[in-house]
């Protein structure tokens, strides 16, 4: 069943009314038969073309040689019908003896007629439901009592239904297998599921899924059954008669009946008897729902002319919905079934005459074209005015003259050329962090330590990039120390070949004639003609020596010299990784595509000006290595490591990954839907208990009619006459006694309004009616299930980033825009946002912090961009302008113009103003802007971050280092000024140091000094460019020993203590 745009290719069958006499053309590899020419011709050409191209201009196997197609069985695409046949034939045949023929009846009875919609979803089932059970025949490994395993083949099964347990609880059923062995005729071994085992290579789930899509087929409807293919189904006895409950037509039939019943409950009144105006010749139709009218692009007169014209009409027409006729009057109706399906008008000509001639008819103009409704071509959509943001340059030659706040501090040692594979090896080193065992690091603290490191000033972030990848290409010595690359062959020079063209007799030099002879004019044109050729030849010989010549001195260097072993050994320190670097360079310039790059970085690191080249001369070269040419080497290195197996197998691994946080995924967005289902029922329950529950509302207080308002204050002061204080107490006007009286009055006050306060509240609650038991619990499910659903999203959230970290195959690219500039966001997929959190730079947090942009590739730039002059000349007539004006128009003084050329945004504002110049209704635009905007708050984020990390661009020099650290530096650099003495006191400067004395002389700061490869300490316990300290045995002390033999005596004495003793010991 071979596919073609994902549809099973139907085969035609075979015509029942084809004589034995009757020429017929047929397909060999399908068995398709036709009656005629053009029927064969069709039959192959109509899916490749509309008409055929010209009625069988097409050659004959254009439609079955397309690559299109795809094998069912492994899932292989972009093959023509033929390859696609073949492989299903040869992988069918393959699957077939694989799968165990034991397994393949109950395998595919298990299946029939399952309605699970992913083919990924059934393997796993499948895989669940047989891992533990097992079927007479099939070949399985028995582990006997002994330890021993042995191979055997089931003879019997016996299965056991499950009981009740005295305790209540069921016992599952359980089976027994009577196994016989192969190793020992004769014998057999009873056991059960937990004893025996299949062979891993027979039983996988990519086993069972080849197997299901070879044997089964599914038809392209939601809800369609699992089906066994007839052939297969004839072999194993199965049915294939698929349950009514099942079919399409029951689907179909359930739908519109639940469809129906929705309508209903939404209020739809579905009248059974036919109105008039939905009447027509054959019987009463179902009209169509109504829809707003389209807005009318007609004038104002014109639209008051049609408003009266429509007036005019609706006075002339009857209440009963028909022209001219009375309450009552009888209709002429067209008879069912006649030719005439109109009914005639009953206007008399006089109101005809009025309606079309009170004005004269105005002929309308042709309507403008309407707008797009879709999102169309970008170039396509009319030119609104505005201008691209400026683009940022990380390079020193950029394609346009712009201004220096414009260029990164860093560039000004970094070419345009070299911008790229910069990007390209720092996405490389943080996606595949856990391969190289590297902490994650920044690109700004990357850029740095190309550029600062050096011998006097080592950067470890730089030593360690090289000699981690460079361990990556090559195992460890006790791992056999094999190079994990296929590198080219090293030209062997014959030594005998060398000791022949030594030996060689020279040739004897030819006799001088005789001077006797007299010398002709021939003769001297003869002798300066071969002179002048011998010059020529000479000339020539010189000229390919010198082009043959080496033009550095490696392979003098590497004479003695094997960089592979070396690096099995991990002899990466003192100069050991920059010689490897230098032999993996050479072997490399022997391969044609790496040829000029390999060379060119040799000529910097062995140039043939050096006398004797040593490992320190290549040291010290590669520590003065321009930048450029050390993006340059990393590059190579980085690409050489996706061919290596560790590579492959952790792309392997995140695949897999992937697969399985999308199966959980999925089941935690059908579980989130249930919940939400779930949870609007429970409002709706909400809905009908809400009035019984709800409180009346308070009543308002009648405003008083004199608006007076009272003084609490004068009466806090003002004592009340009852609040007087007793007779019998001293009362002593501004004494000590009344203010304690004028006390004692305001708390009997406050405490009469405090309890006037509760008891209105307790009778308002009084009056409330309370809330039932069932509204509480109501309100209780509602707040869980919000919150279950909550749990869900959060749940859903995290696979996502696992997903987006996972996805390591390739770098993502945003989008492009309407001139086919490609955008970045590095961080997308494959890393953290902020890289990994237990990185040493990890408070950076940030690992980009920037939008890059790239510009279009030279297919795209040639078709879409500086197109042939008629095709510009077609677009000016339509936008006025060519494609390259436009360029220039919306992108502003800043461009990027091929595919070697990169701009940057690094502000969260420059994103926003992208965001108002993309245009949505484009289709390349439209998702862009879609992706920007779903990541906008993350991008943002990590730009905030990198500025407070770095500062801004113009606020750091060329070195890295901020203004306020370059102040800092010289403050601290330049001495304070000795104090002045007194000279009548005298003062002990015993333990004192004076600061001007020896000034200290602070190194620049460089934030790229601050990484350490913490993953490497942990899990090898040292760093890749160190070798791992030897383990020695120490002698033991003589406490030690002494010790040692106590606990000896004690085991010998003590059976029990003998583990405790030999603990002790190690």
């Amino acid at each position: 069943m071979v596919l073609y745009k994902r549809k099973p290719v139907q085969l035609v069958p075979v015509p029942e009314d084809i004589g034995p006499d009757d020429e017929v053309w047929t397909i060999k590899e399908t068995g398709e038969v036709f009656k005629t020419y053009e029927e064969y011709l069709v039959r192959h050409l109509k899916p490749a073309s509309k008409v055929a191209k010209a009625r069988f201009g097409l050659s004959l196997t254009t439609y079955a040689l397309q690559k299109k197609f795809i094998c069912v069985i492994t899932g292989h695409s972009a093959l023509n019908f033929f390859d696609a046949l073949r492989s299903e034939q040869a992988n069918a045949e393959e699957i077939e003896q694989a799968f165990p023929e034991a397994l393949k009846g109950p395998v595919l009875r298990k299946v029939q007629f399952k309605t699970t919609s992913r083919i990924d979803t059934l393997v796993d089932q499948v895989y669940d439901d047989f891992k533990t059970d097992y079927y007479p025949h099939e070949a399985v490994i028995v582990n006997i009592m002994t330890g021993e395993r042995l191979h055997g083949v089931i003879r019997d099964k016996a299965i056991f239904s499950g009981k009740t347990l005295p305790d209540g609880t069921a016992a599952p059923p359980r089976a027994r297998y009577f196994v016989s062995l192969d190793e020992r005729p004769g014998e057999e071994a009873v056991c059960d599921e937990t004893q025996i085992s299949r062979d891993r290579k027979v039983f996988t789930k990519s086993v069972i899924r080849s197997f299901l899509k070879g044997t089964t087929s599914r038809e392209a409807w939601t809800g369609a059954p699992w089906i066994v293919k007839p052939d297969v189904a004839r072999r194993y006895n199965i049915s294939t008669t698929v349950p009514e409950a099942l079919r399409h037509e029951t689907k179909l039939a359930e739908r519109k009946k639940l469809a129906l019943q929705k309508r209903q409950s939404m209020g739809e009144q579905v009248s059974p008897h036919p109105t008039p105006d939905s009447m027509s010749p054959t019987g009463p139709v179902r009209l169509p729902d109504l829809k707003p009218a389209p807005k009318s692009h007609k004038s104002k007169a014109q639209q008051a002319q049609q408003a009266q014209n429509q007036a005019i009409g609706t006075k002339h027409r009857s209440p009963n919905g028909f022209p001219g006729i009375e309450p009552g009057g009888f209709v002429h109706m067209p008879i069912p079934g006649s030719q005439m399906h109109m009914a005639l008008s009953l206007r008399t000509n006089q109101e005809m005459h009025h309606i079309y001639t009170q004005q004269p008819q105005i002929q309308a103009p042709p309507p403008p074209p309407p707008p797009p409704k879709g999102p169309i071509d970008d170039l396509q959509l009319q030119p609104q005015g505005r201008v691209r943001p400026k683009l940022k340059y990380f390079c020193n030659d950029p394609p346009v003259d712009v201004e220096p706040d414009l260029k990164h501090p860093f560039g000004a040692k970094i070419l345009m050329k070299s911008v790229g594979p910069l990007l390209e090896t720092w996405d490389t080193l943080n996606v595949y962090v856990e391969v190289l065992q590297l902490d994650s690091f920044t690109f700004d603290d990357f850029v740095e330590a190309l550029h600062i490191a050096s011998e006097e000033l080592p950067v470890e972030l730089f030593t360690e990039v090289h000699c981690a990848v460079l361990k990556l290409l090559v195992s460890a010595e006790d791992q056999g120390g094999k190079p994990q690359i296929e590198l080219p062959e090293l030209e062997v020079e014959d030594d005998e070949d060398e000791e022949e063209e030594e030996s060689a007799e020279p040739t004897p030099e030819p006799e001088p004639k005789p001077a006797g002879r007299r010398a002709t004019r021939s003769s001297l044109a003869k002798a300066e003609a071969e002179k002048m050729a011998a010059d020529l030849a000479e000339a020539e010989r010189k000229a390919l020596e010198a082009e043959n010549a080496p033009k550095h001195r490696a392979e003098e260097l590497l004479s003695d010299y094997d960089w592979i072993e070396q690096l099995a050994k991990r002899q990466l320190q003192d100069g050991g990784w920059q010689m490897i670097m230098v032999g993996l360079l050479h072997q490399l310039s022997k391969k044609e595509r790496r040829r000029e790059k390999c060379e060119e970085l040799l000529q910097q690191l062995v140039p043939t000006e050096i006398e004797q080249p040593t490992p320190e001369t290549v040291r010290e070269r590669y520590s003065s290595l321009d930048v450029n040419y050390r993006i340059q080497a990393l590059q190579i290195i980085c690409q050489l490591c996706s061919e290596t197996k560790a590579f492959r197998e952790y792309m392997e691994t995140c695949s897999t990954a992937m697969t399985d946080y999308r199966k959980q995924k999925i089941e935690l967005q059908r579980n989130r839907k249930q919940a939400i289902e779930e949870l609007k029922a429970l409002n709706e329950e909400r809905k009908i208990l809400l009035p019984e529950n709800t409180p009346p509302s308070p009543p308002l207080e009648p405003a008083k009619p004199n608006g007076d308002v009272s003084m609490t204050d004068l009466e806090d002061v003002t004592p009340m006459p009852e609040e007087a204080p007793d007779s019998g107490e001293e009362s002593v006007i501004g004494g000590r006694a009344l203010r304690k009286g004028k006390l004692r009055a305001a708390e009997r006050k406050r405490k009469a309004e405090l309890e006037q306060e509760r008891k209105e509240k307790a009778e308002a609650a009084a009056k409330v009616p309370k809330q039932s038991r069932q509204f509480l619990k109501l309100l209780k499910d509602i707040e869980a299930k919000e919150k279950v659903i909550s749990d869900y999203e959060k749940q859903i959230g995290v696979i996502d980033d696992d997903l987006r970290e996972n996805d390591c195959n390739r770098t993502r690219v945003l989008g492009k825009d309407r001139f086919f500039n490609r955008y970045y966001w590095f961080e997308r997929n494959g890393m953290p946002f902020a890289g990994l959190p237990e990185s040493s730079t990890s408070h950076a947090k940030y690992a980009n912090g920037c939008i890059w942009v790239q510009g279009p590739d030279e297919l795209e730039r040639e078709g879409y961009i500086d197109m042939p002059p008629e095709w510009q000349g077609e677009y000016k007539a339509k936008f006025n302008m060519t494609v390259p004006e436009r360029k220039k128009l919306e992108e502003g003084p800043t461009s990027v113009f091929n595919a070697y050329q990169w701009g940057f945004y690094s502000e969260p504002e420059e994103i926003d103003a992208l965001l108002g110049w993309l245009n949505d209704k484009g289709l390349k635009e439209g998702k862009l802007r879609k992706e920007l905007i779903a990541n906008r708050e993350n991008i943002a984020k990590h730009m905030e971050a990198r500025k407070a990390y770095i500062g801004p661009i113009g606020g750091s020099n060329a070195n890295g280092v901020t203004k306020e650290d370059d102040d800092k530096s010289q403050k601290e650099e330049t001495p304070a000024p000795a104090p002045v003495e007194k000279p009548n006191k005298r003062m002990s400067t015993r333990g004192r140091t004076t600061a001007a004395a020896t000034p200290e002389v602070s190194a620049p700061k460089y934030r790229c000094l601050s990484w350490h490869n913490t993953d490497a300490i942990e899990q090898l316990g040292h760093l890749h460019s160190e070798q791992p300290a030897p383990v020695r045995a120490r002698k033991p002390t003589k406490r030690k020993s002494e010790s040692a033999a106590i606990v000896a005596e004690a085991a010998e004495s003590t059976g029990s203590r003998k583990k405790k003793a030999r603990h002790s010991r190690g």
